[in-house]
Formats: C-alpha cells, structure tokens, sequence
C-alpha cells in the first residue's frame, strides 16, 4: 500500500467529510440570545476521526481480500448465524434464548421499552412482507407503505362507522390490502427495474393524497382517532396491560410470519420467485407463468402489511394520512436491502437495528441521524450484501449406479 498516496486521499476525504457536517457540527445558532458558537475543535474531531475510520477501512479490506484469495469454499464464507442455524443442537438453544428473553421482556423492562419493541416488531413483519416483492420475486415496490395504509384505514373506518372489533377486522385488512396489491400488479406487469419504482412510488402517493384530500371519507389531515385496541376476551384492560398485551401479539404474529414466509421460501411458488428475480426472460422459458408469479409476490407482500396496518391503528388509537408518506417504504426497503435480500434473519436483524437505533441513540440529541447516516454509509461500503447475506442454494443431481 502506497502511504502517501493513501494519506493524501484520506485527508481529502476528511476534509469532505468536514465541509458536508460543518453547519452542523461546527455552527451552534442560538435563537433566544441571537448569538453564534463557533466549534472549530468539533471540526478537528471530525477530520481525524474520519481519516482513521479510513485507515482502519483500507486496513480491513485489505485484510477480507487475502482471506478471499486464500480461502475460496463455501462453507467458510457463512456467517456465524449461518453456522448456528445449520446446526441443530446449536439452533435449538439459540431459540430456546430468544424465546426466554422475548417473554420475559415486559416484566424487567418498562412500559415504554416494550412499546418501542412492539414498533420494531411491526417492521419486522413489513420487513419480511416486503422481502417477497424485492428480495425474493426481485420486484422493487417504493409504494409499499400503500397497503399499509390500507389496512390501518380499514380498521379506523370500519371500527367507527361499523364498530367492529380489532379481531374481526385484522384478516379483513390484510384481503383489503392483498386486492389492492393484485389491482397494483396488473398494471406493472411489464415493468422492471427503474420503471417498476416509478409507478409504484405513485401508487403510494396516490393512496396518501386520495386519504388527506378525501376528508368525507377518510376524515382528512386531521385523521380517525379513538379506534379500540385489540380485545383480550371481552376483558378490559388499562393502557399498561393493553401495551404489554399488543407486544405479546406482536411476538406471536412475527413467528407465524417468519414459519409461513419460510415456507413459501422453500415451496415450488418461492423457487419461481428466485427464477423470476435472477432472469426474467429463461423464467418465462422455462414454463413458469410470470403473469401470475408476480401477482401472487405482490398480493402476499400487501397482505401482511394490511395485518400490520391493523395492528398500527390498534396500537396508536390514531391514523392520519402523515403516518403513510415515502420515508415509510424508504425505512421498510432499507430494511430488506440492511439485513440481506432474500434473508429472513437479515430482515429481523436489519429492523432491530434501523428501527432501535434511532431511539437508543437520542443521548446524542442533533447527532444521532448523522452518526445513523455514518453507520448506513459504513454498512453499504463493508457489507454491500447486506448483514446476513442469503446462502445461494444449489441442487446436485447424483446418477444412480447401474446394477
């Protein structure tokens, strides 16, 4: 490695890094006083912090690329979680754990603590929801928070205009959403790539200006509010208890999510939504019907974010059309892209992160989007494929010996 070579790009880099946080890291207006703090010293941290994040990258790529040489098998490129999964003794203690931490969370942590993990979870099943149009049918949705909206307006209207009750609603939201994903596949169908985003990114402005602008149906800007949270048998519950209660739903909701997506990931339909995503031309050659392949990736991918629409209008008591903008299907895709495409343990782990990061870093206060921001860059620059990348399968056909 060249050092001074190295060294001039990283003190270029630095010093970009510093002109791109300078209004934030080095201005401190004060409106009150009428007064400007100038932090030069911030200035220096961040140009010296960000030429050793750099040496320290340069240092670890090099290092990835000599292992890649020397070690080329497949079976030493799994990641840790990869390794455990596979092993059976190994995976069964691993859930065993997450299945005590998960019961007993409620009861050692607080209240609010518990609701900010119930949020989580709800983007780990809009994770996994999406993770069948892009990562596994290869679809790119940016309209996905539409059929969100679908199914937490389905419960706000019906709950007021109808009275129905949470449980009778929740599958209606999801076949509400499911339809709307079949109206929005039949005209795509032949769209890909870049196109395909387009017209999905104004499906889901669409249904958001027809919610804020349509006030005698969906109330407006000013949103539905007073819908009922989920019933426990007729029992009525205190807001503590409703809390812990829609956690412990959550947490069954995400199981079935994870069993029911893991087997459509192995079933013949998920093989034809990998055939689909890898090529779309020798999918359709090979006798697979891309018509309805797509339609069924995104009819499925909407239904579980209708339930979850459900499920945020019962948690929040409140909807209004500012819950359903883009920065929603930008966080729920950057989820799927984080974790892995395609990867079921890559989205939980990626909406674990994206989702309690933001909360758990407020001791920073103004900085914790830009230290959120850096880790973003970090990941996308280190691990392009995602934290836990998915495993490509491969099939081996062996002759069976003559006799």
């Amino acid at each position: 490695m060249d050092v001074l070579k190295e060294l001039k790009k990283g003190a270029l880099i630095s010093l970009w890094f510093v002109f791109l946080t300078f209004p934030v890291m080095v201005i401190k207006v004060d409106p009150i006083a009428r007064t400007v703090v100038w932090r030069w010293h911030y200035a220096l941290f961040m140009a010296f912090g960000t030429l050793f994040v750099y040496f320290l990258a340069q240092v670890f790529l090099q290092k990835k690329e000599l292992t890649n040489e020397k070690d080329n098998s497949e079976e030493q490129h799994l990641s840790i979680i990869h390794r455990i999964l596979q092993n059976r003794f190994q995976r069964t203690i691993l859930l065993a754990v997450i299945a005590v931490v998960a019961l007993l969370f409620p009861q050692f942590l607080s209240t609010y603590q518990t609701n900010v993990m119930t949020t989580a979870l709800m983007y780990v099943v809009l994770g996994l929801g999406l993770n069948i149009v892009v990562g596994l049918a290869g679809l790119l949705d940016l309209g996905f928070v539409a059929f969100y909206a679908v199914g937490a307006y389905s419960y706000a209207l019906l709950n007021l205009h109808f009275g129905l009750g949470f449980w009778t609603v929740l599958p209606i939201g999801g076949l509400l959403a499911a339809t709307f994903g079949i109206l929005l596949g039949f005209p795509v169908l032949r769209l890909r790539g870049d196109y395909l985003a387009i017209v999905t990114l104004g499906f889901g402005e669409i249904i958001r200006l027809i919610l804020e602008n349509w006030g005698e149906f969906s109330k407006g800007p000013s949103g539905i509010s007073n819908i009922s949270r989920p019933g426990f048998f007729g029992v009525d519950l205190d807001l503590q208890a409703s809390i812990i209660y829609t956690y412990y739903l959550m947490v069954l909701l995400v199981v079935v999510t994870i069993f029911v997506v893991n087997r459509l990931q192995d079933s013949r339909l998920g093989r034809a939504w990998i055939a689909l995503r890898e090529d779309e031309i020798a999918c359709q050659a090979m006798g697979i019907d891309k018509r309805k392949t797509k339609l069924v990736a995104f009819s499925l991918g909407a239904f579980w974010a209708g339930i979850m629409g459900v499920m945020f209008a019962a948690k929040t008591t409140f909807v209004n059309p500012a819950s359903f903008t883009f920065l929603e299907s930008a966080i729920i895709l950057a989820i799927v892209v984080l974790g892995g495409m395609g990867s079921i343990v890559g989205v939980l782990f990626g909406a674990l992160i994206l989702i309690l990061m933001p909360e758990y870093l407020r001791a920073l206060s103004q900085y914790r989007m830009l230290a959120f921001g850096a880790i973003l860059v970090c990941m996308m620059v280190f691990r392009p494929q995602g934290l836990i990348s998915n495993i490509r399968r491969t099939y081996t056909f062996k002759k069976k010996p003559s006799n």
